[in-house]
């Protein structure tokens, strides 16, 4: 049995632990959380760090992305191995790096940006690149509600309350459409002008509109489509696609714990979805799962 603690009580740390129980090799040590009471969720321990925890062998973190480089590095330095959903695309490869040196200084083990995407977008479109090395991937996503993209309204200041939903213009063009409920005397201006400025934004278009509330609006759906034309040795015209219409919190989660399955298995270091062997992600033994799915 893998040993886990989930870090964090949102959306992905409540699919995370639905996800922990549901896997026949997993025990829940319990929840990491600064936020919950303890005793508040039943026979769950509630700590507020891992040092409370007995035996852990891995902490799932459910946190946003801006608070993990942080976290992970501390946690790994413990010799505890992490995973984490970290989903900035531009700082994957320097937080791997970071959290591969810690991983190895401690003995410990890292799974680094595992989730939706990245995640298993990121495997999806290395295996078309393998069958189709030259060409072009695009990724559409939505339309759905982005957790990266609404952690980091909520964290500007002036805003009480966002939800940030992706709308795919096609050819991998997205268009951000941000709601925000401002915090009393917030000016919209500012906020919208910090929102658009934000790393997660700059690249897209961004529509920031102001709301009474924002729970009403709330779907957790969300959804991807990727699509590669290219070259398989010299014959052209090569296509492929891969769709799929998610609750985004709960395929997070799972792709978390299905990492952590993975990542254990693992000498000392940091990995991404491009490292671990798929074999190691799913439960069974090697034979069992070569018979059925090769």
């Amino acid at each position: 049995m893998i040993k886990a603690a989930v870090l964090g009580y949102g959306n992905v740390g409540k699919a995370a632990i639905e996800a922990v129980n549901a896997a026949p090799d997993f025990e829940l040590a319990g929840v990491i959380s600064r936020k919950l009471q303890k005793g508040s969720l039943g026979e769950i321990p509630v700590v507020r760090s891992v040092d409370e925890l007995e035996d852990v062998q891995v902490v799932l973190l459910c946190v946003p992305s801006r608070k993990v480089p942080d976290i992970a590095e501390e946690i790994l330095l413990k010799g505890i191995s992490t995973v984490d959903c970290y989903d900035i695309h531009t700082e994957v490869y320097n937080l791997y790096t970071r959290l591969n040196a810690a991983a190895k200084k401690a003995g410990s083990r890292c799974a680094t940006a595992v989730g939706f995407d990245p995640g298993i977008d990121s495997a999806i479109r290395a295996l078309f690149e393998a069958a189709a090395p030259k060409g072009l991937t695009y990724t559409n996503f939505g339309p759905g509600m982005s957790m990266g993209h609404t952690a980091a309204v909520k964290a500007i200041a002036g805003v009480k309350d966002a939800l940030s939903v992706t709308i795919p213009a096609g050819a991998g063009v997205h268009r951000r459409m941000v709601y925000v409920v401002l915090e009393d005397g917030a000016d919209f201006s500012t906020v919208s002008a910090t929102i658009k400025s934000d790393p997660y934004f700059v690249n897209d278009e961004t529509v920031v509109v102001q709301v009474k509330e924002t729970e009403s609006l709330i779907d957790m759906g969300h959804g991807v489509s990727i699509t590669r034309k290219g070259v398989s040795g010299s014959a052209n015209n090569q296509r492929f696609s891969f769709e799929m219409s998610i609750d985004n919190p709960a395929m997070t989660a799972q792709m978390m714990v299905s990492a952590a399955r993975a990542v254990v298995r693992q000498a000392p270091g940091a990995y991404t979805m491009l490292h671990l062997p798929l074999i190691d992600m799913l439960y069974g033994s090697q034979e069992e799962l070569i018979r059925r799915l090769v």
